[in-house]
């Protein structure tokens, strides 16, 4: 994995699909303040792939999206 970051929430959707994944994880930055990192925790590869993409959209830092098993994708995302 790429450099420690200081995670403050962690959100587990290896279970969840789009739109879902986005949705919760949407919530859940929204509750961070500017600069805090979400670590959301994926089961797919779809949801891999759109939910780090529309973070972006909403202007936060995608700093990681790392595949640790062929099911379970880790993205660190940082609150604009």
């Amino acid at each position: 994995m790429a450099e420690q970051v200081d995670v403050k929430k962690e959100l587990k959707l290896e279970n969840e699909v789009c739109p879902y994944t986005f949705v919760k994880s949407k919530l859940a930055i929204e509750q961070l303040v500017t600069g805090e990192v979400l670590r959301i925790h994926l089961g797919n590869s779809e949801s891999a792939a759109n939910v780090p993409r529309s973070l972006d959209l909403e202007g936060h830092e995608v700093l990681t999206v790392d595949r640790i098993e062929p099911s379970h994708w880790v993205v660190d995302v940082r609150r604009s």
